[in-house]
């Protein structure tokens, strides 16, 4: 297994944590989260400020200063099922100040698939566990009704994020 690296991010909206290997970020996550650190066992990954966790922070930098920066920019790796890379693809396509639903996404991903399948709880599940947060947008969900269902990094923190890409239609 690859070297992890881990590094504190101060952002506005609290205390992040990166987590790399030597090329790809691999973790991004409210240290006060639900789902943090994912399956990385912490107190065995080195905290230093190597070149992708230095690019992600200047990335977020950018981001909290109302920036939009590309996500593509970055060398992304969540370490997730191949379902769930699908369903962290279809966020990445979600535009700064707009949003999708879990619905719309089940529906997006049906459209490349034999088997058609009710997947809103599946892709919820994805979606909650994304394990890159803000750069791979999660917040940028919402449920059919357009309500702020939940966000591992809490719904004031969503609604802060959403904010500042510029969505007002919050409901």
């Amino acid at each position: 297994m690859d070297m992890l690296f881990s590094h504190l991010y101060h952002s506005p909206l609290g205390d992040m944590t990166l987590v790399s290997d030597d090329q790809n970020i691999l973790g991004l996550w409210f240290n006060d989260q639900k789902y943090f650190a994912a399956n990385y066992d912490m107190k065995t990954i080195k905290d230093e400020l190597n070149e992708p966790n230095k690019r992600a922070s200047e990335w977020l930098t950018a981001y909290f200063d109302g920036e939009r920066p590309s996500p593509q920019s970055l060398p992304l790796d969540p370490q997730v099922t191949e379902f769930r890379k699908r369903v962290l693809n279809v966020l990445q396509q979600i535009p700064y100040g707009q949003t999708m639903s879990y619905k719309e996404i089940s529906d997006a991903l049906q459209h490349n698939v034999a088997k058609k399948t009710n997947s809103s709880r599946a892709v919820g599940g994805a979606v909650g566990h994304n394990p890159i947060s803000i750069i791979i947008p999660c917040h940028r969900v919402i449920g059919s009704d357009g309500s702020l269902t939940g966000y591992a990094g809490g719904v004031n923190r969503k609604i802060a994020l959403l904010k500042l890409e510029g969505v007002t239609n919050l409901a």
